[in-house]
């Protein structure tokens, strides 16, 4: 998916959606700069415009395009009686691309669907190539062996020593071999996002 500049994307949305964000640089040049500089923020911004924020910052983050997005959001409507906010983050959590990253064997969303993409990683023992693959609890993901020897993974077990896998993923370094414990928790990832917001936009 093209993106475009990644900074101005992230002081629009105000967050920090990638990684390219997460440093001094954008630190000292970000959305703090117009206020250093003693010029006036502009009018709080009306509910509609909240809402297409935090729809942005959640498509930018999973790194997803509008058509995909708005294709998981009319899933979840049909989901009666149940937590469509919640349906809607577990949807996203879930695809293997993000599965992958949140393991820790990509830096990024967008290299782990690189990966998936060039064929570098097996579910159940499966080759896939889709980054949207749904992943479920009991799922083993992990790296095709003919490709740990692939620039990528070199030194995977010293890169990722110190990283703490989330509760509902476990990781063996040793292997490059994650299962899927359980569900993920809203509120544990690291851009917040309010699901609800996004919804009430799509309702409009």
């Amino acid at each position: 998916m093209k993106i475009g500049p990644k900074y101005k994307i992230c002081r629009r949305i105000g967050d920090r959606v990638f990684g390219k964000c997460q440093t001094t640089k954008f630190t000292i040049s970000g959305p703090d700069k117009k206020r250093r500089t003693g010029k006036r923020p502009k009018g709080a911004p009306s509910e509609y415009a909240l809402q297409l924020l935090e729809k942005q910052k959640a498509r930018f983050s999973y790194g997803i395009t509008e058509r995909q997005f708005s294709k998981y959001v009319e899933g979840v409507k049909k989901h009666k009686g149940s937590d469509r906010a919640t349906s809607l983050f577990k949807t996203l959590e879930n695809r293997l691309d993000n599965v992958i990253f949140r393991l820790g064997l990509a830096s990024s969303r967008a290299l782990a669907r690189q990966l998936v993409s060039h064929g570098h990683i097996l579910v159940n023992n499966r080759r896939t190539r889709v980054p949207s693959l749904q992943v479920k609890v009991g799922d083993k993901i992990k790296i095709r062996p003919q490709s740990l020897n692939n620039g990528v993974f070199q030194n995977l077990t010293e890169k990722i020593k110190d990283y703490n896998t989330p509760e509902w993923l476990s990781l063996d370094i040793e292997k490059g071999e994650g299962v899927v414990k359980g569900e993920p928790v809203v509120g544990k990832a690291e851009t917040i996002i309010n699901f609800e917001s996004i919804l009430e936009y799509y309702s409009r």
